[in-house]
C-alpha cells in the first residue's frame, strides 16, 4: 500500500504538468529562488469553498515571499458558479473552473486540492449545504488532505457565523476548524492511516476580510504586509497576485495590479493567536530534522556560490545534496525537499525532456507514434540509460552530449484496456451532493489522469535517477506558433445523439440521431440493441443498422426510432464486430477556449424521454443569445422554429415576424448593444409581440446597462435556492396558467439546484405578479416572474431557472414557458 502511495504521489505530480502549454523551462533567477528554499520547510493550508475564493495575494506572499509550501483546498470545482464565456454549466463548467485554478496556481506558486463536493449552486446556510454534500464525506476528504499535505498552518477565508455569505462559504470555515482536531484524532477516519499519518497543526487562523459590504478586519487581529516587491522575481506580490486571480475568466474576474503595502489580518480560530509571525512556534529550518545541519550548510553554499550564468556549475552539487538528504530518517520534509532537489537538477542542467505525439488522440486498439527528443543544453554529466513507457522498455547508456539533440520515434499499439481519458471524479454516476469517488489515493488530486507518462532513467554525474514526464500532444499553430496539448485515449467508436433529453406529446413514441465517429479506420460496427433504466417493452429500430468506417475520425449519421410505454432513460451502444463482444458506449464532449488547455470529457450515450401533456401556441421564435445557455435546443424540441438573433439580426430583422423574442441568461449584461435596440424592442411588444427576459445579475460583474421593460423595474439579489420549495400562484385565473396549458402546483415538482435568481422588483407599480415562493424560515418573495401589458403586447421579466431545468427534461418548465410565449394570443384578456 505504501509503494502505491508513493507512485500515485509521483503520477499526481505528472497530473499537474500535462496541463501547462509547454515544457516548462526556469530562469537563472528561479532556480536561486529554488534553491534558498530548500532552506524553509514549514507549509501552510488555504482553505474555501470555490474557485475565486482564494486569496491569491495571500499565496503569492506565502510561496514567493516566504517560501513556505503553500496550497489551496477548494472544496469544490465550481459547477454551480455562472459562466461569462460561454454556455457550459454543472460539471463542464467545473472543468473549466478547474483549469483555471491550476493555471492560478501556476503564476502565484501555490499547489492545488479539492475535495469531492459539488458546486450545488447558492445555498443561504450551511445546514442547506451539509444536507447535501454529505458533511461526514466531505470532512473526511479535508482531513485527508490535511494528513497528506501536513500543513504548519490553515487558514481559513470565511468564518463559522455567517459572514461569508453563502452556505458553501460558512460551511468551509466549520470543515476546516473541526478538521483541525480530527486529522490529529487515530480514531478518525482510521482507514486512511494505511497511508499516512495523523497530523496536528499548529493552528487555524480565519483570514479577516474586508469586501461586500462587510468589513470583519480589526485592529487587535495580527496582521502582515503582503504587499511587497521580489527583485529576483521583478514584480511586487500583488503584480503576480493579480495575474493569479486574473486566470478565472469565466467568473468574470479579472483584476488590476496593485503595488504597495497591503494589510492582511488574522485571527486564530483553533490553536494560538500568534504574536509575532504566522508561523509562530513552527520550526522553519532543518532543524525539524535529525542530522539536518549538514544539509542546511550544504545548502547555504549552493546558494552562496550560485552562477547565474552558468547554473550547470551548481549540478553536482545538487546531486551531491540529494545523496546528503538520501542518508536522513525518512519523512515528510525529506521527501518533499528531494523532489524539489531532483526538479532542480533537470533545470539547472537545462536537460530538456520531451515525449510528444503527432496526434491527439490515442485510439484503442489503433497504433499511435511516439516522439522522443532530449539534449542537454549545458553539457552536465548526463547519460541516458533507459526508457519505460507502458509496454515499451528499452536500455540506452547514451552520453548526451551538449547540446546536441538526440531523438527517436516508436510506434506502439494501444490496448483495448487502456483506460480512456476521463477526469476521475467523473468515472462514476455522481451522487445528489458530491462526486462518487471510491479510490482513497484519488481524493484531493486537482486534475485527471495523465494518459502515458514516461519514466526516464537517467545517470548524473554518477547517481541514478528516474524523472517521471508526462506525453503532450504537440503541434504547430500558424499563429499561435508551437503548442501543447493533454494527449488523449479514446475508444475506436464515439456515440453522440442530436439531443440527451427527448420530450414527446401524448406517448413515448420518438425519434432521433446518432452520430457515429470512426476514430480509426478499417472496421465495422453494429447496433446492440438499446439498454433502459426501466424495465418496459421497447422497439427500436436504427438505419443503418450497421456502418464500415473506411476513414479516420469519419461521422455518420444513424436514423434511430423508439416506442416504448413510460419514460425512460435509453442507454446505446455499438459492437466493434472484431470477435471480443466489445462495446463502446460513450460519446466525447471537447471545451476549447484559449486561456485553458483542451478539456476532453466522455459521458454515456444515453436519451431520457419526457413523455408531456404540452401544448404549444406560436410558431416562430426569436432568440437573443447571452451569455450562452441551451434553451434554444429545448424550445426546437417543443416544435418552434427558432432563430437566433445577435447583433446585426437585430438590426436587419422585422421582428414582427415572431411570434415571441425571448433573451438568453444575462443578455443585457454581456452585450453593450442591446441599448440600442430598446425602442426596437418596445415597439415589437408595443404592436403586439411578446419580449420574455430570462435573469440578469445586479453585481458589478457585467453591470446591466441598457433599459431593459416597458416600465422601470429593479433588479435584486433575491434567489430561491431550495429547488422543492413551495410556488404560492398569486393569480390562478391569469392567462399564463391557463392557455394553452392548465398549470397547477405538480408543474413544479422535479425542478432541479434551484427556483429562482435575481428577482426582479416593481417600482413602477405597471407589474403583475404571479407567483411567490421562499426559501426556508424566509420572507416570501413575488419578484421571480413579473408581467406587464404594454400596448397590444406583453413584456416579461423572470428569474425562475428555464435555463436549468428545460435542458433537464423538467415537465412543468416546458409547458409553463409555452404558456409564456403563447402570451399574445390568448384573447378577450
Amino acid at each position: 500500500m505504501k509503494k502505491m502511495f508513493l507512485l500515485l504521489t509521483v503520477l499526481t505530480s505528472i497530473s499537474s504538468l500535462i496541463r501547462a502549454q509547454a515544457p516548462v523551462s526556469w530562469t537563472s533567477a528561479d532556480m536561486y529562488h529554488a534553491i534558498r528554499k530548500l532552506q524553509v520547510l514549514g507549509s501552510v493550508l488555504y482553505i474555501a469553498a470555490h474557485p475565486d475564493d482564494e486569496n491569491t495575494r495571500l499565496i503569492t506572499y506565502l510561496s514567493k515571499d516566504r517560501m513556505l509550501r503553500t496550497g489551496y483546498l477548494s472544496l469544490t470545482r465550481g459547477d454551480g458558479g455562472q459562466n461569462l464565456i460561454g454556455e457550459e454549466q454543472g460539471i463542464e463548467l467545473g472543468l473549466i473552473r478547474t483549469q483555471e485554478l491550476l493555471a492560478a496556481r501556476r503564476v502565484d506558486g501555490g499547489e492545488q486540492f479539492f475535495t469531492r463536493a459539488y458546486d450545488f449552486g447558492f445555498s443561504k446556510n450551511p445546514e442547506e449545504t451539509f444536507n447535501k454534500w454529505d458533511k461526514e464525506k466531505i470532512l473526511a476528504d479535508v482531513v485527508w488532505v490535511i494528513r497528506k499535505f501536513q500543513p504548519d498552518v490553515i487558514i481559513n477565508r470565511f468564518p463559522v457565523t455567517g459572514e461569508g455569505g453563502h452556505g458553501h462559504h460558512t460551511a468551509s470555515g466549520i470543515l476546516a476548524n473541526e478538521a483541525y482536531a480530527a486529522a490529529a484524532d487515530p480514531n478518525r477516519f482510521p482507514e486512511q492511516l494505511q497511508f499516512v499519518k495523523v497530523w496536528q497543526a499548529k493552528r487555524v487562523l480565519w483570514n479577516t476580510f474586508n469586501f461586500g459590504g462587510t468589513n470583519t478586519t480589526r485592529e487587535d487581529q495580527y496582521k502582515v504586509d503582503v504587499g511587497g516587491y521580489n527583485p529576483l522575481l521583478g514584480k511586487s506580490y500583488g503584480e503576480i497576485a493579480a495575474e493569479s486571480r486574473s486566470q478565472h475568466k469565466s467568473q468574470g474576474f479579472g483584476v488590476p495590479a496593485t503595488r504597495g503595502e497591503s494589510l492582511e489580518y488574522f485571527k486564530a480560530t483553533k490553536g494560538d493567536q500568534p504574536s509575532n509571525d504566522l508561523m509562530d512556534g513552527v520550526d522553519l529550518s532543518w532543524n525539524r530534522i535529525p542530522g539536518g545541519d549538514r544539509v542546511a550548510a550544504a545548502i547555504e553554499s549552493l546558494a552562496r556560490n550560485f552562477d547565474l550564468l552558468h547554473p550547470e556549475k551548481t549540478v553536482e552539487g545538487l546531486v551531491k545534496l540529494d545523496q546528503l538528504m538520501s542518508g536522513l530518517p525518512d519523512g515528510y520534509w525529506k521527501a518533499q525537499k528531494k523532489k524539489e532537489v531532483q526538479e532542480l537538477i533537470v533545470q539547472c542542467s537545462g536537460l530538456f525532456m520531451d515525449i510528444t505525439t503527432a496526434e491527439q488522440f490515442a485510439v484503442q486498439t489503433d497504433s499511435l507514434r511516439f516522439n522522443f527528443a532530449f539534449n542537454n543544453r549545458l553539457g552536465s554529466s548526463i547519460s541516458l540509460e533507459k526508457i519505460i513507457l507502458d509496454q515499451f522498455d528499452s536500455s540506452f547508456t547514451r552520453q548526451l552530449e551538449k547540446n546536441r539533440n538526440f531523438g527517436f520515434s516508436k510506434t506502439l499499439y494501444i490496448p483495448a484496456n487502456k483506460p480512456i481519458t476521463q477526469p476521475y471524479w467523473l468515472e462514476k454516476k455522481m451522487k445528489e451532493g458530491y462526486f462518487d469517488v471510491t479510490n482513497q489515493l484519488l481524493i484531493g488530486q486537482p486534475n485527471v489522469n495523465t494518459a502515458f507518462n514516461a519514466f526516464i532513467h537517467l545517470n548524473i554525474y554518477g547517481e541514478g535517477y528516474i524523472m517521471a514526464r508526462p506525453v503532450r500532444y504537440k503541434f504547430t499553430d500558424p499563429v499561435k506558433g508551437e503548442l501543447y496539448q493533454p494527449l488523449v485515449v479514446v475508444p475506436p467508436v464515439l456515440l453522440e445523439p442530436d439531443n440527451t433529453t427527448k420530450i414527446s406529446k401524448n406517448n413515448n413514441q420518438f425519434e432521433g440521431t446518432l452520430t457515429l465517429t470512426g476514430k480509426k479506420k478499417g472496421f465495422q460496427t453494429f447496433f446492440d440493441g438499446v439498454g433502459k433504466e426501466q424495465p418496459d417493452e421497447v422497439k427500436v429500430t436504427y438505419s443503418p443498422d450497421k456502418i464500415f468506417f473506411d476513414e479516420k475520425n469519419k461521422s455518420i449519421p444513424v436514423n434511430y426510432s423508439i416506442q416504448a410505454t413510460r419514460d425512460n432513460d435509453y442507454h446505446f451502444a455499438v459492437d466493434a464486430n472484431n470477435g471480443r463482444k466489445d462495446l463502446y458506449f460513450v460519446g466525447m464532449k471537447e471545451i476549447r477556449y484559449d486561456h485553458v488547455p483542451y478539456i476532453t470529457y466522455f459521458n454515456r450515450a444515453t436519451v431520457r424521454n419526457e413523455r408531456l401533456d404540452l401544448k404549444t401556441y406560436g410558431k416562430k421564435i426569436g432568440y437573443i443569445t447571452g451569455a450562452g445557455d441551451k434553451v434554444p435546443e429545448s424550445l426546437e424540441q417543443m416544435g418552434y422554429e427558432v432563430v437566433l438573433l445577435g447583433n446585426k439580426e437585430l438590426a436587419k430583422n422585422n421582428l414582427g415576424q415572431f411570434d415571441a423574442i425571448i433573451t438568453g441568461v444575462r443578455a443585457y449584461n454581456t452585450h453593450d448593444w442591446m441599448n440600442k435596440y430598446y425602442d426596437k424592442l418596445m415597439k415589437y411588444v408595443q404592436e403586439g409581440g411578446n419580449l420574455i427576459v430570462q435573469y440578469n445579475t445586479s453585481n458589478n460583474i457585467g453591470p446591466v446597462k441598457a433599459k431593459i421593460g416597458p416600465f422601470p423595474f429593479n433588479i435584486t439579489r433575491t434567489r430561491v435556492t431550495d429547488e422543492t420549495a413551495a410556488v404560492n400562484i398569486l393569480k390562478p385565473e391569469h392567462p399564463v396558467f391557463n392557455f394553452p396549458n392548465k398549470i397547477v402546483a405538480d408543474d413544479f415538482q422535479g425542478w432541479i439546484q434551484e427556483r429562482s435568481i435575481y428577482h426582479g422588483a416593481d417600482t413602477s407599480g405597471k407589474f403583475e405578479k404571479l407567483i411567490s415562493m421562499a426559501d426556508p424560515g424566509e420572507k416570501a418573495d413575488d419578484g421571480s416572474l413579473l408581467v406587464a401589458r404594454y400596448g397590444k403586447g406583453w413584456f416579461t421579466y423572470t428569474g425562475l431557472v428555464f435555463f436549468r431545468e428545460l435542458p433537464a427534461g423538467v415537465p412543468g418548465a416546458f409547458r409553463l414557458i409555452a404558456n409564456l410565449i403563447a402570451l399574445n394570443k390568448k384573447k378577450g384578456f
